[in-house]
């Protein structure tokens, strides 16, 4: 995509940095190098890590006080959480990934005026998505029964159901004032308040849960002020003077050329969304098997715990898409490139140690959850497949965290239809209903979906012309450019 007009104005200025950033790093020999880049990969993902450990910790936590409430409280929460709300999540944080290309790339090439702005038009595109998402919600006893699930699990379900609109709308600000933050290395701030609104949760869950015994509802109001907590802090800390560089106020330019925004937020959202919802449809099978309401608890305090591992690697997708993108927004193909290569190294080792934690612990981590023998011995039988699971989950991440740096999110999105969808899903189906292997089946087959789109990617990643991602990345900064500059100057001239 050439940049057209006026960007040649622009273009020299951007590339000037290349040759200085290549010069300085190659002076360096490789331990040093491999210790800087490391520290630069962990001021982003170690915030990051804690971040999502804290927001997962607000899930487990309300899942474990519900769970004590009864087998079919937890089923239900397992549902709802699982299957609806990790629907409307996969769409807003897949759309919300975008922001993370726009900023990391324009905060690479020093034009720090454009993240307030990208930030602002973000929010417009994904509170409108929301907006639309809420009948969902309100609709979803219908929409259960009509996936195949159990009524009675599916009449508590809806209650917990109508509290979640609230959560959803939460995920607003906390994806795009995240993603802004990281572009620029200021996510410490976002752990401080979700540790805060952690502490909060345990205490709230249990003052609600136990000593008043509001039952569900006690649950929710904690899960939801747990939730809108952190937006709050967050909120205020960019608008009240915490990113004087890149936020520079509220302005009408933030509702010119959202299409462009629109754009990459669906190919974004595609991407990620293709990602989130194979589990859902891995709670979605086997809410369909033989006994089902112990399956899913079973697999629902798997599930827990993979994604409790998944934050890690999930850290590190923050980590490598930012360091990807403000490496490329520099001119930088070489640091890109060195960037990946240790954040996939660094992430597969630590998943290595936790696939034989897990594989040893095997159902003891079920009574944390729940009292049921039966769920407990059920755990136990899917420990072998958690594990493989969490080792896998430990690549997968860094590599569409690359993708997302690098603004591949189209090619991906049918990387993923393909691996996950044709594959994975298919197979997990003949796995688990007709060679009847039940859940383990159905895990069986979707672990090999992921296991096919992780060698996809990886492929694709040692194959990538770095040098080619740098010229693309500045064309598409100077277009970016010059249309702002217009829209300004055009701006400015009316008023």
């Amino acid at each position: 995509m050439a940049g057209g007009g006026g960007g040649e104005e622009l273009t020299a200025p951007l590339l000037k940095n290349t040759a200085e950033n290549n010069g300085n790093a190659d002076d360096l020999g490789m331990k040093e190098k491999v210790w800087i880049e490391s520290k630069k990969l962990w001021v982003v993902a170690a915030p990051a890590i804690f971040t999502r450990f804290s927001t997962f910790g607000v899930s487990m936590i309300s899942q474990a006080f519900i769970g004590h409430l009864g087998p079919t409280e937890l089923a239900a929460y397992s549902i709802t959480f699982t299957i609806l709300l990790r629907f409307s999540n996969g769409i807003l944080l897949g759309m919300a990934s975008a922001l993370e290309t726009l900023c990391g790339q324009a905060y690479g090439a020093k034009q720090n005026h454009m993240l307030g702005i990208y930030l602002q038009r973000s929010w417009i595109v994904l509170t409108g998505c929301t907006i639309c998402l809420i009948p969902i919600f309100i609709f979803s006893g219908p929409v259960l029964l009509a996936l195949g699930q159990e009524e009675r699990i599916v009449r508590v379900a809806q209650i917990i159901a109508l509290w979640v609109i609230g959560i959803n709308f939460s995920f607003v600000p906390t994806f795009t004032c995240q993603m802004f933050l990281q572009a620029q290395s200021r996510n410490k701030i976002i752990a401080y308040a979700a540790a805060v609104s952690l502490g909060l949760h345990g205490f709230f869950s249990w003052l609600l849960v136990v000593h008043f015994e509001f039952g569900i509802t006690g649950a929710m109001i904690s899960t939801l002020v747990a939730y809108w907590f952190p937006n709050i802090v967050q909120l205020l800390y960019v608008t009240c003077g915490g990113c004087k560089d890149t936020w520079r106020g509220f302005t009408i330019l933030a509702f010119k050329d959202l299409w462009p925004v629109f754009k990459l937020s669906l190919a974004s959202g595609g991407m990620l969304c293709l990602e989130l919802w194979y589990n859902s449809i891995l709670v979605l099978l086997t809410g369909n098997l033989k006994n089902a309401e112990v399956a899913l608890d079973a697999l629902a305090i798997c599930i827990s715990f993979n994604g409790l591992a998944m934050m890690i690697s999930l850290g590190f997708l923050a980590g490598v898409s930012v360091r990807v993108s403000n490496e490329l927004g520099r001119g930088n193909a070489k640091a890109a490139k060195f960037a990946t290569l240790i954040a996939g190294l660094t992430s597969l080792l630590i998943g290595t140690v936790m696939f034989f934690v897990f594989l040893f612990l095997k159902g003891r981590i079920s009574y944390i959850f729940t009292t049921s023998e039966a769920v407990a011995a059920e755990v136990a039988d899917l420990s072998p497949l958690l594990a493989i699971s969490i080792l896998l989950n430990s690549v997968q991440p860094v590599l569409s965290g690359v993708a997302v740096g690098a603004g591949w999110q189209g090619y991906v999105t049918y990387v993923n239809l393909a691996c996950y969808y044709l594959v994975g899903i298919p197979l997990g189906a003949i796995l688990g209903y007709v060679v009847d292997l039940q859940v383990q089946g159905v895990w069986m087959g979707m672990i090999f979906g992921t296991f096919v789109q992780t060698c996809v990617l990886t492929i694709a990643t040692l194959r990538t012309d770095w040098d080619q991602q740098v010229s693309t990345s500045l064309r598409n900064l100077n277009r970016w450019a010059v249309q702002e500059s217009r829209d300004a100057n055009q701006i400015s001239s009316e008023e």
